[in-house]
Parts: C-alpha cells; sequence; structure tokens
C-alpha cells in the first residue's frame, strides 16, 4: 500500500511580520498624512437621508458582502468569513473519547495510543500495545541512512536509552484500516477547518502536532538524508487525540497528559500546519 509523504514547510516570517502587519493595517486606516485634515463639509438634509437609505440597504446584506469579501477586493488580505466559520465561533464542541496514556510502557508512543483512543470511540477493542507491536518499523539508522518517518515508526517505541523518534500519518492509517477497513479517513494536508467539521459530526481526530502545540523556531529542525530522500524533521512532535473546540480553545486527548486537555486554538493550529497537517479520523 502506497501513501503520500508530507512536505514540511517550517513556519516563517519572512512574508508578513508583525510590524509589516501593523503598518498594513495603518494605511487601512488612512492615519498618518502628516498635515491637519480640514473638517468634512456639513450634509445637507438630502444627503443625510441618501446616506441613512444606503447603510440601511448595506446592513440588510451583509452576508452577501461578506461571500464577496477576498483577497482581491481586500488587498491587505482581509480573510473571507463564511456562514460556517461563524456558526464554530459560537459554538463548543467537545467529545467522550476513551483517554488512554502512553507511560510507562511507552516512552515514544504517542502515535499508537492516540490511535487507540480512536480506534475505542470506534468501537474497536484494542489496546496500545498491541498496536505498538503491529505498527511498520524502520531502523533509526542504516548504513548512514537515518529513517523515514513516512516509512514506519522510527527508531525505539519503548525507551528514551536507545534512538528514536516517532512515525508520521501514513503508516498508522495502514495500521488503522487494518481493523476498520474501508472506513479510515485520511484527510492530511487538509485545513483545519476539515478537523472541525468532522468534529461536529462527534467524530475526533489523530493529529501529529509540535509537541509545544505552537510553531517551533528554525533552530529545532533538522534534514536527515533517508533510503526515501531528505526529509525534514524536529524531535518536537507529539500526536493526540483531538476531542473539540470552541472559540478559544482546542481539546485533545493528550497521552501523556489529560482527557479533554485545553490548548490554545491559534497556536495548536500553526503547530499542527507547520508539522504536515496530519490528520485521520474514522467514518461512520
Amino acid at each position: 500500500m502506497h501513501f503520500k509523504s508530507v512536505p514540511f514547510v517550517p513556519f516563517s516570517w519572512t512574508k508578513i511580520t508583525p510590524l509589516k502587519l501593523t503598518l498594513s493595517l495603518f494605511m487601512v486606516t488612512g492615519c498618518g498624512t502628516g498635515e491637519e485634515a480640514e473638517p468634512p463639509p456639513k450634509e445637507t438634509e438630502k444627503q443625510e437621508a441618501v446616506k441613512i437609505q444606503m447603510e440601511n440597504h448595506m446592513s440588510s446584506e451583509t452576508s452577501q458582502h461578506e461571500k464577496r469579501l477576498n483577497n482581491e477586493s481586500a488587498p491587505f488580505g482581509i480573510p473571507k468569513v463564511t456562514q460556517k466559520m461563524e456558526q464554530q465561533k459560537k459554538q463548543k464542541v467537545l467529545i467522550d473519547a476513551p483517554h488512554i496514556k502512553q507511560k510507562p510502557e511507552l516512552d515514544r508512543g504517542c502515535e499508537v495510543t492516540s490511535l487507540a483512543m480512536l480506534l475505542n470511540h470506534a468501537g474497536v477493542s484494542v489496546d496500545k500495545m498491541t498496536l505498538a507491536d503491529k505498527v511498520k518499523k524502520v531502523p533509526y539508522e542504516r548504513n548512514g541512512l537515518r529513517g523515514n518517518l513516512n516509512d514506519g515508526f522510527v527508531g525505539n517505541m519503548q525507551t528514551f536509552d536507545q534512538p528514536g523518534i516517532g512515525v508520521y500519518h501514513g503508516p498508522i492509517k495502514d495500521l488503522a484500516e487494518s481493523y476498520l477497513p474501508g472506513k479510515v479517513l485520511d484527510f492530511s494536508g487538509k485545513e483545519f477547518d476539515e478537523v472541525l467539521a468532522h468534529l461536529d459530526q462527534q467524530r475526533p481526530v489523530w493529529v501529529v502536532v509540535t509537541s509545544t502545540y505552537d510553531v517551533v523556531p528554525e533552530n529545532h529542525w533538522v534534514t536527515w538524508k533517508t533510503s526515501s530522500g531528505p526529509l525534514k524533521i524536529t524531535f518536537k512532535m507529539h500526536s493526540v487525540l483531538v476531542t473539540g473546540y470552541d472559540k478559544d480553545y482546542i481539546y485533545v486527548n493528550d497521552p501523556l497528559s489529560s482527557k479533554n486537555r485545553k490548548l490554545p486554538r491559534q497556536k495548536f493550529i500553526a503547530g499542527w500546519e507547520q508539522i504536515g497537517k496530519q490528520a485521520i479520523t474514522i467514518k461512520k
């Protein structure tokens, strides 16, 4: 079975910085002309009536204006606002999925432990140690080349005394398929809205995210030479089961911590995107 490798593009501030964003917003507001502006001419009664009529018309068509709002009509990158996004901002979703801890048996077993939670929630009775035994594995290093996380679990899963790192979505999807053929959905590479959509359907989502739950600085990334080609990796990686969200937080079953752990939403999404937007769920 073949699966796709995930391209990794570490987060960069080269295209836009807080200063540039601040300046852009400053330009949008039209402030700072350098000269004192003259007061606007007083409107006549007829002009005021026309203005009020136009404002009422615009207010009644707010949703249509939002749908037309994109980067072409908004040169400073104002995001498109959809009805779905507005609904997700207002609601809270929280799924009661089983919580399993990876330790003490598995120092590096977050991926298979999170998969065990996902499968258990789908009605499959399987434990983390069985999955740890069955997942495809590759050596940490052989003939001067490092293992590729897209090919299998790299190195030792049980102990930090021996080298190891982890595994990406491909081998995890294959393992899940062996229990629920035709029901496993690997939507890695999609936007986070897709994760939210599955949560709305009461489907928890297996993900790989940075272990800081935020963007990992460039100095924590290295490029490995592997038998499958170069691969940029970070040891600051983790796998959790996403169980819910609200307008400010993402909730996860963390195999190293607690059930429905609350994490800042935007930072979590940024860390998830940085490590390849990896996501798997089970179709009902």
